[in-house]
C-alpha cells in the first residue's frame, strides 16, 4: 500500500484528503504542523508527501529542506502561494511539483500517481551506513543501537536526533539545527529540550555519561559527535 503524509493545518482539507485517498487505498497519516510531520516522516517513511506551505511552527520551505536532509520521498506542495518566486523557492528547496491551491481533486491524485512512478524508477539508495565506536554500535538502516553487545532502547525523538548527529562525524551540528530538525522550533529559549535528550543518551551510550567521548557539547554553540 502506498503511504501519503498529508501536512495541512486547515481541518477541513485534511479531510477531504484522508478521504478521496483512503477512498482509493492509499495509507494516509495527517500532521498538522512541521514538528509533527518530520516525526511521522522518520517513522512512517511515507511514499510521498503532500505539504502546504503555511504551516504554523514553521514555513514549508524549511521544512523541505528539513526532509531533504533525511529522505528523497517526493513532495507536492500545495499552496495558496502563486508568486513565482516563491514556487522557484519550494521547487529549489527539493519539492517535486507545485499545485495551487484551489485545485481539482483528480489533477492531484494524478500528480500524486505520477511522483510515485518517478520515484520507482530511480535506482535505490545506498544501504545506510553502520557506525562503530569502542562502545557502542549505531545501525542507521535497521534503527537499532547496539552497547557492549546489547540492544539500547532509544526513543523516536531520541533516535532522530543521535541519527542527525552520527551522520555528520566531527561536525558542528548548531542548537538551531537540532532544534528545527527535531522539533521544528529554532528559538534559544528551547535549548533545554536539547540538554534533556542529549543528558539520555549519553547515559544509555557513553561509558561515562559525565565525560562524554563521543556526543560532545560545545558550549553555547551545539553539538558534535567523533567516533
Amino acid at each position: 500500500m502506498t503511504r501519503v503524509l498529508v501536512v495541512e493545518d486547515d481541518p477541513q482539507l485534511v479531510r477531504a484528503l484522508v478521504i478521496n485517498l483512503q477512498a482509493r487505498r492509499y495509507g494516509v497519516d495527517a500532521a498538522p504542523d512541521g514538528a509533527t510531520a518530520l516525526r511521522l516522516a522518520v517513522a512512517h517513511r511515507p511514499d510521498v508527501v503532500l505539504l502546504d506551505l503555511g504551516l504554523p511552527d514553521m514555513d514549508g520551505v524549511d521544512l523541505i529542506r528539513a526532509l531533504r536532509g533525511r529522505t528523497r520521498v517526493p513532495v507536492l506542495v500545495l499552496s495558496a502561494r502563486q508568486a513565482s518566486d516563491e514556487k522557484v523557492a519550494a521547487l529549489d528547496a527539493g519539492a517535486d511539483d507545485y499545485v495551487t491551491k484551489p485545485f481539482s481533486m483528480d489533477e492531484l491524485l494524478a500528480r500524486l500517481r505520477a511522483a510515485v512512478r518517478r520515484t520507482g524508477d530511480v535506482p535505490p539508495a545506498p544501504e545506510p551506513p553502520v557506525v562503530e565506536t569502542e562502545t557502542f554500535t549505531i545501525d542507521l538502516g535497521a534503527k537499532k543501537a547496539v552497547r557492549d553487545g546489547r540492544d539500547v532502547r532509544l526513543t523516536p525523538t531520541e533516535w532522530h536526533l543521535l541519527e542527525i548527529l552520527v551522520t555528520r562525524p566531527g561536525r558542528l551540528v548548531t542548537q538551531k539545527q537540532l532544534l528545527q530538525e527535531v522539533w521544528g522550533v529554532s528559538r534559544s529559549d528551547k535549548s533545554n529540550y536539547l540538554r534533556v535528550y542529549m543528558a539520555q543518551l549519553r547515559r544509555k551510550l557513553e561509558t561515562d555519561p559525565s565525560h562524554p567521548r563521543h556526543l560532545i557539547t560545545e558550549p553555547g554553540m551545539g553539538y558534535r559527535f567523533e567516533d
